[in-house]
């Protein structure tokens, strides 16, 4: 029997949010006048959007494994376009983190260090990189086989990037510990559905 399929799916659904994260961002920034703390604020909110998206597709082949319903079918399908609106978010988030250092070169610099440049870069060129082979034509071009490799890849390290990002916060802002449950319990879910289903591993690894 095949599945009844909702109106936000697919494209719809990546430009919906696409557009609602746009919306939401310039919003932020305005009640601030478009000043740098308005810019700052935009930083925050995109890390925070781009950590719930990265979840909702980061885990999604292991809840529809686990949980099978109306719900994780749906995010099981939509996979690929929440990841591209994870990616979308985070590209919202380089802008808003270019034009802070671009409105305040010391705040930039002192908020900044090599490290952070050296794994933020790696993390957007997995999410470059991702997102350009989320399509059936590129993904064909680099196989299958290469194409497990970089997602399974790119993924884990994007999770252990959101582990540290908000993890090292989370002394000095307690709530900020919060952010990390649905990290941990993607992960736990991806263990649990692979030790559950040993030959669906490749599946629950995208």
């Amino acid at each position: 029997m095949t599945q009844r399929r909702s109106w936000l799916e697919g494209w719809r659904l990546l430009a919906a949010l696409t557009l609602s994260l746009v919306a939401l961002s310039l919003w932020i920034a305005s009640m601030r006048q478009f000043e740098i703390e308005g810019v700052g604020m935009v930083i925050r909110f995109t890390a925070r959007s781009s950590l719930l998206l990265f979840c909702l597709a980061f885990g999604a082949a292991a809840l529809a494994r686990l949980w099978p319903n109306a719900w994780t079918h749906w995010q099981r399908r939509n996979r690929r376009y929440l990841g591209l609106s994870f990616a979308a978010s985070h590209a919202i988030h380089a802008v808003a983190i270019i034009a802070f250092a671009k409105m305040d070169p010391v705040g930039f610099a002192a908020a900044t260090s090599a490290a952070s440049f050296i794994f933020g870069g790696i993390g957007y060129t997995f999410i470059i990189a991702m997102s350009a082979t989320s399509f059936d034509r590129t993904a064909v071009l680099i196989g299958p086989r290469a194409w497990r490799a970089l997602h399974l890849v790119g993924g884990y390290y994007l999770w252990f990037q959101f582990m540290v990002s908000f993890g090292m916060r989370v002394p000095a802002m307690l709530p900020y510990a919060a952010f990390l449950l649905p990290l941990l319990a993607v992960m736990a879910l991806r263990m649990i559905a692979m030790a559950a289903h040993p030959r669906g591993r490749t599946v629950a690894a995208g």
